[in-house]
């Protein structure tokens, strides 16, 4: 109920980007705006593509559906729509539908008076998309490095592109990247865990205080950063896990062309061993 109230003053007028009044409404709890429209129109266009590219095919087993890059040697040209234009307006209407979510996020953002730090969070996802499609491709002249639109294709491109680099692991920026996923899982496992045992102590005891979520994690590593405080590394830990596998990718074919093992053999040219 307490939330429900809320809405009399969220649901303002204001706070809009584009548009003013005109898209400035509700779907039952679903904030429109206009954003909320072009998001309607480049996710179900980009759907619409996607069935279009699938009735081309030869299958209409949605784990074997793919809908494929133009080959390389289109270059950074458009291609015709069965030989990877379809991939590349999907492309552009995914990155559309994002991207307009993101700024439906803001204009949300503006109306409760809050800061942009979800929309900022979402834009570090897009730029990891945006890096595998837009980014790395154009750097390597050819839209056809983008990966695939489909589900066992997608993995077969993932595959072939680690083993294009004998071995993707030793990439260092990929070394830290799955260090931030991994730590960012931990991370929110300790929190979600600390809270669910302050807000339940057992039955008939009272829900404890943030006091007493601090002195477990002091007397268990020695300091606790704060009910503020894990908020903020939690957020820094998942935007690096996203920032870093953006990196790891993009340096692979336009700066790095050999295998990633070889990339540490600098270790070994080092004067201190000589």
């Amino acid at each position: 109920m307490a939330l429900l109230s809320f809405e009399r003053k969220y649901r303002i007028r204001g706070g809009t980007l584009i548009g003013g009044d005109m898209f400035d409404f509700w779907v039952g709890p679903f904030y429109v705006g206009f954003f909320g429209v072009t998001t309607a129109f480049f996710a179900a266009l980009g759907t619409a593509l996607i069935f279009y590219g699938a009735s081309l095919g030869d299958t209409w087993n949605p784990w074997l559906i793919s809908i494929n890059p133009p080959d390389i040697a289109y270059g950074l040209s458009l291609a015709p729509m069965r030989e990877g234009g379809i991939w590349q307006l999907v492309t552009i209407c995914a990155i559309g539908a994002f991207c307009s979510w993101a700024l439906r996020e803001v204009e949300i953002c503006r109306k409760l008076g809050i800061g942009l730090h979800v929309p900022i969070a979402f834009g570090v996802a897009i730029f990891a998309y945006v890096s595998l499609v837009v980014i790395r491709p154009f750097l390597l002249g050819a839209w056809g490095h983008g990966f695939p639109y489909g589900i066992f294709s997608h993995l077969d491109w993932v595959s072939n592109v680690g083993y294009q680099y004998l071995n993707f692991h030793y990439n260092p920026a990929h070394m830290i990247a799955v260090t931030f996923f991994f730590t960012t899982t931990m991370a929110l496992a300790l929190h979600g865990s600390l809270v669910l045992a302050a807000a339940n102590p057992g039955p008939g005891k009272e829900v404890r205080q943030p006091e007493h979520e601090d002195t477990f994690f002091r007397d268990f590593i020695g300091y606790s950063v704060g009910t503020l405080g894990i908020h903020r590394v939690g957020l820094f830990l998942a935007l690096q896990a996203g920032i870093w596998s953006a990196i790891c990718i993009v340096i692979s074919g336009p700066f790095w062309d050999k295998g990633w093992p070889e990339w540490w053999d600098g270790w070994r040219n080092l004067p201190i061993w000589q």
